[in-house]
């Protein structure tokens, strides 16, 4: 594929007051240039583009505006050691990306085109990649329907876009253990529905749950299946981990959570420690029993954002439950640190998860 580079004659400052200060935040600053790509029915992807940051100019009537047919993916850039810039596992963004797109009627791409697209303008904003420890390039491709027209059916036009925005970490308290309010009327997905999608509308859909979640102080939502509202899914965005008597067990991938590139890789982590993993259904209630019987040793989440988060308390129909006394738990903390290693280039790559941006 063909790029065509316009290189900006405005660059902007760096945030690296706020890299050293600790305060960068996450997606609260973008780099100086974006990439773009244009689909047309008929004729495929095209006009492969990096130009200088700028906002998109849309149809007021275009189908991504009015029918939700838009999809993204999360990714991080890492700065290893001898500066080398460092992608984890970026062709299972790119399959997650096709299911999504497929789920949505929205055209897939040639995971090699992705990663190209994903390469190429890391490459030229590896300057923006920051340096202090907890910190990384943000990565967004996202994909917007652009038809012009009111009308429920597929788009025939799409644009195609990669944001990078330099983070520190997602939660502003790092890795201090988040609150989880679990959520008793509202539901994140259903079966056949589009839970497994990383499209807009599961999260726009999650924010009434998440106001209120914060209205009672906590930090974010646990959501119950759409069905029999009693078997746990996920966290608003993350997927979710217990560990009751030694043994991890997070929901089943079946259609309505997203399977995270996080979860699986904590999942092989754990398995290549020696530790028992379960892929089930478990409801609320036997992990609230397994807490009155001081069973439920450690409880986390898992996702691009936050890598691993350790649970410290969780609330269910007014009961809370306090979590390996408020603490990170042995587990997340080893697994914390075997991944954030390896996507470091600080621990060694097996399973080949890494790759260079060149």
């Amino acid at each position: 594929m063909e790029i065509k580079i316009t290189r900006t004659t405005r660059p902007v400052a760096k945030p690296l007051a706020q890299e050293e200060a600790g305060t960068l935040g996450f997606g609260n600053y973008f780099s100086d240039h974006m990439f773009l790509m244009d689909y047309e029915e008929g004729k495929g992807w095209h006009n492969a583009r990096i130009e200088p940051f700028h906002d998109l100019a849309i149809h007021p009537a275009a189908t991504a505006l009015h029918y939700g047919q838009e999809i993204f993916e999360g990714m991080k850039a890492y700065r290893g050691k001898n500066d080398e810039i460092l992608f984890f596992r970026p062709r299972n963004n790119a399959q997650r990306w096709n299911d999504s797109a497929r789920r949505m009627c929205m055209p897939t791409m040639d995971p090699d085109l992705y990663c190209q697209a994903l390469n190429a303008l890391v490459d030229l904003e590896r300057d923006w990649v920051p340096h202090a420890p907890g910190t990384s390039l943000v990565l967004r491709p996202a994909m917007i329907a652009t038809d012009p027209y009111l009308g429920v059916h597929p788009s025939k036009r799409y644009l195609f876009f990669i944001l990078c925005s330099p983070s520190g970490a997602y939660f502003k308290n790092g890795m201090a253990p988040v609150s989880i309010y679990v959520e008793e009327e509202l539901i994140r997905a259903a079966p056949g529905g589009t839970g497994f999608a990383k499209c807009g509308g599961n999260y726009a859909g999650s924010m009434l749950a998440g106001e209120r979640a914060a209205e009672k102080g906590y930090d974010q939502v646990l959501w119950l299946d759409g069905k029999e509202h009693k078997y746990v899914e996920e966290v608003g965005s993350m997927n979710m981990m217990f560990v009751i008597d030694g043994t991890i067990v997070t929901a089943p991938l079946d259609g309505t959570i997203l399977p995270g590139v996080t979860r699986d890789s904590i999942l092989t982590l754990a398995k290549d420690a020696g530790w028992k993993t379960e892929e089930r259904k478990i409801s609320i209630d036997e992990v609230y029993q397994a807490a009155r019987e001081g069973r439920l040793d450690e409880a986390f989440g898992t996702g691009t954002a936050a890598v691993v988060s350790p649970v410290g308390r969780l609330c269910y129909k007014g009961e809370e439950i306090v979590i390996h006394n408020g603490k990170i738990g042995p587990k997340a903390a080893y697994l914390y640190d075997r991944l954030l290693n390896i996507q470091l280039g600080n621990y060694e790559d097996k399973f080949g998860w890494v790759t260079v941006c060149k």
